[in-house]
């Protein structure tokens, strides 16, 4: 592109000194991707002879993320392709096209950010994960990422096992590894070299072929351990076949089919261990509260799928073992009024799951009695974390077999434990800070008494690069879309001024990269048609949320006509969630406000009742909004926190008014609420920016609307009102639609399936090569230790 890129400019220079003029003119330093293609689309506009459309450079631009101008520089940072970047210089007199590097590219932005004369070639502290992942095997192509599991499948059977039989030899000791309280699973030491194995496998087949296909390992143990076999191989014989030819297949030929077919029927998971240490986590209560969200309500149902999937899954292996799930957050002694301050706490709906709370401890020892903001935790979690090794140990008798951490506090928690105990990591992001808040990494100082971003993405950065396999609910979530960078993508080269620089940071070509959508809980959130399922004993109660004039400290509004559609939306009262966005949208415009009612659970309707800063600033916005458009016989706003039940059967009573739900967060990682709301049949409307262009089917199963441009996000809610009004059939075919598009993708069971089938498959992956790479872990010690640790200490929890 470069070539074509100089010859461009030297044969048409006033199109270029045009189109830099112009972008020269905004008179700032940074310009965003959407600020430098308006400026091509206005010279198109105004300079049609110059067909400035047809030109490499227009194709160019097309690809620009951002660009950074200074004296008579310009800088591009382009991306031809997902997850694919080149950086560019243009000299505004000469007109000189050049290729940067990555380093010469962050070091011109934090010359214009520090106003100091660096380059690239001026020391500075960089971050580089590339050298150490060179040997590595990595995806090639963008539609593979997400799929690293597919990707290890392949590359195990096609060459791990052709390595004159060192794979077979590994596989064999694999198998002779596992245990469980003491007991011998798998392989006995009869059987101690590949020839051995492959003997005994004919005879085991040969001697289970002669047996009744449903005695059970009882009936057959005393020749099969002879033979050098233990438990574990099946509940039945014909399970048990089932699982000696997969093997004789693959020790034979190698097939990934097979391969993962025989891995994810390993007994390897028996005790499981998920670590969120912000918010306050508790199964009632809690929604509402600061930094406490849809995390709570995906791990509570995560737990709930993973344990019927670990039972499912021991019983057909053939072993009476009850599986054990600790979720581990932190004990809360200031509750305010839930279960934070009990230290274990049964999980409901589990027969062995349960919440183990352990306190944050200052400096002196003694436990923190008060909540934490999830962006002020840092300074604890070094010490938390070997707490909860203690604590985690005592409860499951031994080890975890894997560990799963959420959010940037708990991936970094599962991080430090994983490192210590010697067990598969899994991360799971959620959200990831950094692409929500614009240049947040340059501006880092600006932010950092608040949000301490420098400590955070630090701990991300180390997090990612630790963990065996990182699991996303969309793609992209990873690597985002032709147009816009993925969470993780954003990751991969960035600087924080004066502090640092990442030139590699993260690969998305890694195979760690898996994407396992999760869902909404079935007994809950059920169709809104599913009349013998409805519970319509809530509905008084529901009614008086809904329509109550009865004066009450946590609601404003009163809708003063029943009639018309209910639009809902429901989430915590920040600005990334864009609720107030919404209210601005409805308010100013009034054939909406004529068409429907708005419905807002959010946050707290008194600032008073609120310790979190951003949320205070937003009700006094939501305030203001209703202030300033009249809103209020036609908004309810509600400051409440609803029983799952009584939510589940909220959404439906949505249903019934023929109204909507709508989604209009600035950014949102994946959008539990979009799955909750399309799985009772309540049709969506959902921000384009995230998961939820993924999870909707625009116009099919739901709507997209961009965020940044409320009046034409109105206009889309309206179109779909009238149109449902004037074509009886068509909200119900919206509604059918999102109904069977989350019982094809997004529901619990499939998650758990999978998530189980990964764990095995990446802890073979663990055992066999080497995944651990201490080179890598050694070079991330070193970061946490002379980079992380520093910047946590120097955060200052308020009191």
């Amino acid at each position: 592109m470069e070539t074509m890129l100089d010859s461009y400019v030297k044969e048409q220079r006033e199109a270029v000194l045009l189109l830099l003029r112009r972008l020269f003119a905004h008179g700032k330093p940074f310009l965003l991707r959407s600020e430098v293609l308006d400026e091509c689309s206005a010279l198109c506009e105004e300079h049609p002879a110059l067909e400035f459309e047809r030109t490499p450079l227009h194709e160019a631009m097309r690809s620009v993320q951002e660009a950074a101008v200074d004296g008579a520089w310009l800088y591009l940072a382009l991306r031809p392709q997902i997850a694919g970047w080149q950086y560019y210089r243009i000299h505004a007199e000469s007109l000189d096209t050049t290729a940067v590097g990555v380093a010469d590219f962050l070091a011109f932005k934090e010359r214009l950010v520090n106003g100091v004369g660096m380059d690239a070639h001026w020391w500075a502290l960089e971050f580089d994960i590339e050298p150490f992942n060179r040997e590595f095997p990595r995806l090639r192509e963008s539609r593979s990422i997400g799929r690293g599991v597919e990707f290890l499948n392949r590359r195990l059977s096609s060459e791990l096992f052709q390595e004159d039989g060192e794979g077979n030899q590994r596989l064999l000791d694999f198998l002779a590894v596992h245990q469980i309280q003491g007991r011998q699973l798998m392989l006995n030491d009869r059987i101690r070299t590949v020839a051995d194995l492959r003997r005994v496998l004919r005879q085991a087949e040969g001697y289970l072929a002669r047996q009744p296909q449903e005695a059970d390992w009882t009936e057959v143990a005393h020749a099969l351990q002879e033979l050098g076999f233990e438990p574990g191989w099946g509940r039945t014989v014909q399970r048990m076949r089932y699982m000696l030819s997969l093997l004789t297949d693959i020790l034979e030929a190698p097939d990934p089919g097979n391969l993962e077919r025989f891995l994810g029927s390993i007994p390897m998971i028996f005790n499981l261990v998920i670590l969120t240490p912000h918010g306050y986590f508790a199964q009632a209560n809690v929604l509402g509260l600061p930094d406490t969200g849809g995390q709570v309500v995906y791990i509570l149902d995560q737990v709930r799928a993973l344990e019927k999937e670990m039972r499912s899954r021991l019983a057909e292996q053939g072993l009476d073992i009850a599986p054990q799930i600790l979720v581990v957050t932190r004990l809360i002694p200031e509750a305010r009024g839930t279960t934070c301050d009990q230290r274990i706490e049964p999980v409901l709906g589990t027969e062995h799951a349960r919440i183990l709370r352990v306190p944050f401890r200052n400096p002196e020892g003694d436990i923190v009695p008060h909540w934490i903001s999830r962006f002020e935790v840092w300074p604890y979690l070094e010490r938390f974390s070997i707490d909860v090794e203690k604590e985690v140990l005592g409860e499951l008798s031994g080890r975890p077999d894997l560990i799963i951490g959420n959010y940037s506090d708990g991936n970094l928690v599962a991080t430090l434990l994983a490192h210590r105990l010697r067990v598969t990591q899994c991360n799971i992001a959620h959200a990831l800070e950094k692409p929500k808040y614009l240049m947040s990494d340059l501006y880092w100082r600006a932010n950092d008494a608040q949000y301490h971003f420098a400590c955070q993405f630090t701990a991300d950065l180390i997090a990612m690069n630790a963990a065996d396999f990182i699991i996303t609910s969309t793609y992209q979530e990873i690597a985002g879309n032709g147009d816009s960078v993925g969470q993780y993508e954003s990751y991969g080269a960035y600087t924080l001024p004066g502090l640092y620089r990442v030139v590699n940071g993260v690969d998305m070509f890694d195979p760690k990269f898996n994407i396992v959508s999760p869902g909404a809980n079935p007994e809950v959130y059920f169709p809104c048609d599913d009349e013998a399922r409805r519970l319509y004993g809530l509905h008084d109660e529901i009614d008086a949320l809904i329509y109550g004039d009865e004066p009450r400290p946590d609601a404003r509004g009163v809708l003063r006509d029943r009639d018309k559609p209910l639009l809902f939306s429901m989430a915590r009262l920040d600005r990334i969630k864009n609720i107030t966005g919404l209210v601005e949208w409805y308010g100013a415009n009034e054939a909406l406000r004529a068409s429907a009612n708005l419905l807002i659970i959010a946050g707290h309707v008194d600032a008073g009742r609120s310790a979190d800063r951003e949320e205070q600033e937003q009700i006094a916005l939501m305030h203001e909004l209703f202030d300033r458009h009249g809103l209020d016989g036609e908004v309810r706003w509600l400051g409440v926190q609803l029983e799952k039940n009584l939510a589940g059967e909220l959404y439906r009573r949505v249903a019934d008014t023929r109204g909507a739900f709508v989604q209009p967060a600035l950014f949102e990682a994946f959008g539990l609420t979009v799955i909750e709301a399309m799985s009772t049949g309540l049709p969506t409307f959902a921000t384009r920016y995230g998961g939820p262009l993924e999870i909707i089917q625009d116009g099919v199963s739901g709507f997209h609307i961009d965020p940044n441009h409320g009046e034409r996000s109105a206009a889309i809610i309206l179109e779909f009102l009238a149109r449902a009004i004037a074509e009886p059939g068509y909200w119900g075919r919206i509604s059918q639609q999102a109904l069977e598009r989350v019982r094809r993708h997004y529901t619990w069971a499939l998650y758990a399936e999978r998530m189980m089938t990964l764990s095995r498959i990446y802890g073979f992956w663990k055992y066999v090569t080497n995944l651990e790479r201490d080179e890598t872990r050694r070079y991330l010690e070193m970061f946490y230790g002379l980079e992380y640790r520093r910047l946590a200490r120097q955060v200052q929890s308020p009191a």
